[in-house]
């Protein structure tokens, strides 16, 4: 199976927001294999993980250091990643620099298709939640200027509603 099929499955599986979900499946259709790369210029697919520590009540965020906002881990996928939902450990991994995350079962908790800067015009995220374990420390990587763990109600006082929405997504699965 590949990564664009992994995607389709993924997709089909996933029961909320059926108008942006049949969008990403429409997306994967009109563009085949390509839309899974950062190489396609009219969208790709990207994975994204949320980093919580459920125990505290918070979640890790970065200062992203290309667009200078607080974001979840996240980015592009690679032609080693087999799934969606190893992509989007992967990134949380080498963004937080935490060993031993693990994701919470059950696939994506959230979509999200929002416009980047050139010369690719959007991301589709497929957002998945990166549980830490009790003794997580984080190490900031280096596309990041700083990582910062938040508590539940301190995220909508620094990051956008994207992030925002995806806090609450997570916390209504765990």
């Amino acid at each position: 199976m590949t990564l664009y099929d992994d995607a389709v499955l993924v997709l089909k599986g996933y029961e909320d927001q059926p108008e942006l979900r049949q969008g990403y499946l429409d997306h994967l259709a009109a563009h085949g294999e390509a839309a899974m790369w950062k190489s396609c210029t009219e969208g790709h697919l990207t994975a994204s993980a949320l980093v919580v520590d459920a125990e505290r009540g918070r979640v890790l965020l970065t200062l992203h250091k290309k667009l200078r906002m607080w974001l979840q881990m996240g980015g592009h996928c690679e032609p080693g990643d087999p799934t969606l939902a190893a992509a989007a450990l992967r990134e949380a991994t080498e963004e937080s620099g935490i060993p031993g995350l693990t994701l919470r079962a059950g696939g994506p908790v959230r979509l999200d298709r929002h416009a980047i800067p050139g010369p690719c015009t959007e991301h589709l995220d497929t957002q998945y939640v990166a549980l830490a374990p009790a003794d997580a420390t984080e190490a900031i990587s280096d596309e990041s200027l700083d990582l910062r763990w938040f508590r539940y109600d301190e995220v909508a006082d620094v990051a956008d509603a994207s992030v925002v929405r995806l806090v609450e997504a997570a916390r209504a699965r765990l």
